[in-house]
C-alpha cells in the first residue's frame, strides 16, 4: 500500500466515527455556515504575489516541519506579508492539523481559506463550510471521476470553490472540470517523492484557460515563481519553505518583497 492508500483507509474510519458523533445536519447551525465566502480564485487573480501560504506542522515525507509556531501568529504574519490566500491542513493523524485550526484561522484573518484535507466524503465539505472555509481541495489521485464530479457539485452547492489537484497527465485527463475553479499541479512525484516543476510546465497548455492555474510543491525561489508565470500560472501553494523558519510570516514577507523587486 502507498502512503495515500494508508491515509484514505484511515480517513474512512475517521469519517464514520465523526458521522456518529456529530451528524451532518448539525453543521447548518454553525455561525459560519451561511457566511458569504471569499473567492480564492478572484483573490489570486487580483494579487501581485499569487501566494497561497500554508500552515503545516508536519508531513509523512518530511516528518516534523514546525510544531512550535503559534497558528494565529503564523497566519496573521502571512496576511501582513501580502499573500493572496491561506491553506490550512486539517488532517490530524498524518499532518498534526485539525478542523479547529481552520476555525481559529477564520477567527484570525479575513483572507480566503483553503481547507487542505484528504476529502473523500461530502461530510467533509459540510464540515469545511461550517468551519469557515472558502475553498476545498480535491485530490484526483484518491478519487474516481464519478467521485470527483459528485464532490465538486456538492461543494458548489455549498458555495465553496474547488481546487482540483493533479500530479500527472493521466489524472488531468480523467478529471471532470465543470465545477472546478482552480487547477493545481503538484510537482511532487507520489511514487518517488521527487519534486520538479517540469510537470507544471508540461501540463500548463492542457489546462483550460478559464481555470486559475496553481503550481504546488518545490517552490522556494522567486525566480521559479516568475518562470511559472510565463506558463500561465497565477497561484503558488507554498508551505514548507515558510514553515521551516522560526517566523513563517517574516519568511513570507521577505519572499514576496524579493518577488516584487
Amino acid at each position: 500500500m502507498t502512503i495515500l492508500d494508508h491515509i484514505v483507509a484511515y480517513k474512512k474510519k475517521e469519517i464514520a466515527a465523526k458521522k456518529e458523533a456529530y451528524p451532518i445536519k448539525l453543521f447548518e447551525g454553525s455561525i459560519h455556515f451561511n457566511r458569504t465566502v471569499n473567492s480564492m480564485a478572484a483573490a489570486i487573480k487580483n494579487s501581485d504575489s499569487g501566494i497561497i501560504a500554508e500552515h503545516k506542522r508536519r508531513s509523512p515525507s518530511k516528518s516534523v516541519i514546525n510544531e512550535k509556531a503559534d497558528l494565529p501568529d503564523v497566519i496573521s504574519g502571512y496576511e501582513k506579508a501580502g499573500v493572496s490566500a491561506i491553506s490550512v491542513l486539517t488532517d490530524t493523524r498524518f499532518f498534526s492539523g485539525s478542523i479547529d485550526d481552520l476555525l481559529l484561522a477564520r477567527k484570525t484573518v479575513s483572507l480566503p481559506l483553503l481547507r487542505k484535507e484528504f476529502i473523500i466524503d461530502s461530510y467533509q465539505l459540510f464540515e469545511a463550510r461550517a468551519a469557515g472555509a472558502d475553498a476545498v481541495l480535491l485530490i484526483a489521485a484518491i478519487l474516481t471521476r464519478e467521485q470527483l464530479s459528485n464532490l465538486a457539485k456538492v461543494a458548489k452547492n455549498l458555495q465553496l470553490e474547488v481546487l482540483l489537484e493533479v500530479h500527472n497527465e493521466e489524472e488531468l485527463s480523467k478529471s471532470p472540470l465543470e465545477d472546478i475553479d482552480l487547477l493545481g499541479v503538484n510537482n511532487r512525484d507520489l511514487k518517488t517523492f521527487d519534486v520538479s516543476t517540469d510537470i507544471s510546465k508540461k501540463l500548463a497548455s492542457q489546462i483550460p484557460s478559464h481555470l486559475v492555474k496553481v503550481s504546488e510543491s518545490g517552490l522556494s525561489r522567486p525566480e521559479t515563481i516568475l518562470e511559472l508565470r510565463e506558463y500561465g500560472y497565477s497561484g503558488f501553494l507554498m508551505g514548507e519553505h515558510f514553515m521551516r523558519e522560526l517566523n513563517p510570516g517574516r519568511s513570507a514577507s521577505e519572499f514576496i518583497k524579493n518577488l516584487r523587486s
